[in-house]
């Protein structure tokens, strides 16, 4: 990645009312958005997308971590059905214990 390359100054939010998490501009501007539905174990991800303008820069990769880094400090289980969630989760393995039925973790220092 290249510093042009690199993700617009962008903070991630939950949009409850849209039943999604999104990554917005210093403006305000949505320039991505991962779609979920709430249980009360879980959130099911099942869509992201991220504005053609902004694709290649990282940003999804920036929403998803942010969406994910919230579940866990919320205390909720993922079940990751959108591809782009799933992949990620598979690349970063430090979220694989928040998949709903994940086995726990067996690796000790």
């Amino acid at each position: 990645m290249t510093a042009s390359d690199t993700p617009p100054a962008v903070r991630v939010v939950d949009n409850p009312d849209q039943h999604r998490y999104e990554a917005r501009e210093a403006d305000g501007t949505v320039v991505g958005f991962a779609q979920y539905q709430k249980t009360d174990e879980m959130v099911v991800f099942t869509h992201t997308e991220v504005d053609r303008s902004q694709e290649g820069k990282g940003v999804g990769s920036l929403l998803v971590r942010g969406a994910l880094d919230d579940v866990r400090g919320s205390g909720l289980k993922v079940l990751p059905l959108c591809p782009f969630v799933k992949a990620y989760i598979g690349r970063h393995r430090e979220y694989v214990d928040l998949v709903y039925g994940a086995p726990a973790s067996r690796v000790t220092d």
